[in-house]
Parts: structure tokens; C-alpha cells; sequence
């Protein structure tokens, strides 16, 4: 807990038995008050490990649900529990927990209600061990998303997230796809509702362990996030009104006891030099 704020980091997981154990024994309990677990029907010992590190709530899904809809799960049962705050964090060990704790406090302090975690600020994405497609890929994205969308983001691709519940509590998250294109179609959706956006640097690594996708789906993905953004560009023309942002009403205003909204749809950048003892070289 922050501030008064109680703090759920979520883990959507599918065969991370063996980098589980390394991410959940380096989250700060002295802040976090829910550690929740969603299993996408892993075929290896995951909920097993879950159960004897001692995370206690734990969601197991009896078939695959893809990615977004593992997010989903985690997201309903953080807000369950009565989360204010909720931080997504991959149990690959590809990003550390250690920046839970500033993610938070920017939410928490009131400063921005939607923090991610960059693996390209900092000059160390490729170094991480980022496959060099998957870095030019990334940016050439990044750069169409910035233009076509009015941001200044970094990246749109991380899974490094945190989002205050009235963020996810506004944003109908349950319309979107179950595939990776979620995370997008969300990062759209809060956009779209006016959210401001910030960003820190995160050290990445990449090694046989850490879930990553193969080429076909990268491609796959980036053409869904080409659909996306083209139904943002559209919807905010008024060309064409898309389906997941039908439910948004911006807002413009910054709403007593809310996080900062100054104003609609503003990225912004939180650079922050890690010196992580123990941590491997960053991405």
C-alpha cells in the first residue's frame, strides 16, 4: 500500500514454471498487498510452483484464452479484491520488479493514473538481447502510432503497465480481442478517454525462458496494430466509428480525488536511472 492506496500485481502466466519463482521472490510485499495469478491453462507445473511460493490467489482458466483474455481475468479479479492500484508484470522475468514500486507511486501520488514501462528509453533494448526485427519493427510502429494518433510515446508495446482502477473501471477492456492486439486496442481506448500516459525506463532481458512470439505472430500483431490505430485516427476524424471506443466519453476535466488528467490523451516521459544490484545487463 501507497498513500492509502492498495497495490495488485497481476501475472498472467502460461508455462512460466521456472521464472516464476525468480519474479515473485523479488516483489516488494512490504507494498503490494495482492499478488494474483491467472494460469492460461499451462501445460507445465505453473499453478503448482504458484501455489508452493505461496501466492494465494490464483485464477486457472480450463482452456486457453490467448494473452488478452488472460489480462482480462487478471484485471476483473485485481478490481474484485478492491485493488486501487494494479500493475501488470510478466512472470518471464523479462522485466523487473523493482520498478513496481516507482510505477505505483506515480499512480499513487497522484501524478498520472497510467504508468509503462519502457525497454526502449535508455539506449538498452538492443543490448537486453531484443531481437534486432523486433526493435525496428517496434519502432516503425511506435512511429506511425505517434503520428496517426498525436502521442509521444516511446513505445506502445511493453508489457510492463500499471493503471489505477478508475482507469480500468472506465474503459470496456472486455470488448477486446483475446489475442496480443490487447494491449494496444487498451492503450487506444485510454487515449481515447483522455488519460494522460507516462513512461519510466525498464532494463529487459530476453533468454530462453522469457516468452516471446515467433515471427509469424509479431507480423500478426503488427497488423492488428495497424487496425487499431487506423479506427483511432478514424474514430477521432469522425470518419468511421469503431465498436471498443463506443462506450469511452473523454474526459477532459481532472475529477476530485482522481489522478492528474490535465489534459486529453498526453504522453509523457519519466526517465529513471536504475542502478538494480543483482539485475543482469538491461534491455
Amino acid at each position: 500500500m501507497i498513500n492509502g492506496q492498495k497495490i495488485a500485481v497481476v501475472l498472467p502466466a502460461y508455462n512460466a514454471e521456472k521464472t516464476l519463482p525468480l519474479t515473485y521472490r523479488e516483489i516488494d510485499r512490504n507494498i503490494v498487498d495482492f499478488v494474483i495469478l491467472v494460469d492460461d491453462a499451462s501445460k507445465d507445473n505453473t499453478v503448482a510452483v504458484a501455489k508452493d511460493i505461496g501466492i494465494h490467489y490464483i485464477v486457472c482458466h480450463e482452456s486457453n484464452k490467448g494473452y488478452g483474455g488472460n489480462q482480462k481475468s487478471c484485471y476483473e479479479k485485481a478490481l474484485d479484491l478492491g485493488a486501487d492500484i494494479i500493475v501488470m508484470l510478466h512472470p518471464d522475468y523479462q522485466y523487473t520488479p523493482a520498478l513496481i514500486a516507482p510505477m505505483a507511486s506515480i499512480i499513487a501520488n497522484n501524478i498520472y493514473p497510467v504508468v509503462m514501462g519502457s525497454r526502449i528509453l535508455g539506449m538498452g533494448a538492443l543490448k537486453g538481447g531484443m531481437p534486432l526485427y523486433k526493435y525496428v519493427f517496434n519502432r516503425l510502429l511506435t512511429v506511425g502510432q505517434n503520428t496517426l494518433m498525436r502521442q509521444k510515446l516511446s513505445e506502445y508495446h511493453t508489457g510492463y503497465r500499471a493503471y489505477h482502477r478508475s482507469v480500468l473501471e472506465a474503459i470496456p477492456f472486455q470488448q477486446n480481442s483475446d489475442d496480443f492486439v490487447f494491449d494496444n486496442e487498451l492503450l487506444a481506448q485510454i487515449f481515447y478517454g483522455g488519460y494522460e500516459v507516462a513512461e519510466i525506463t525498464c532494463p529487459t532481458k530476453y533468454f530462453k525462458e522469457a516468452s516471446s512470439i515467433n515471427f509469424r505472430r509479431s507480423m500478426i500483431y503488427g497488423l492488428g496494430v495497424l487496425r487499431v490505430t487506423l479506427q483511432y485516427f478514424f474514430d477521432k476524424t469522425g470518419i468511421l466509428h469503431s465498436r471498443i471506443f463506443r462506450q469511452i466519453k473523454p474526459r477532459h476535466d481532472k475529477p476530485a480525488g482522481s489522478p492528474s488528467q490535465a489534459g486529453p490523451g498526453l504522453a509523457t516521459t519519466v526517465i529513471a536511472q536504475n542502478s538494480l544490484q543483482g539485475q543482469k545487463s538491461s534491455e
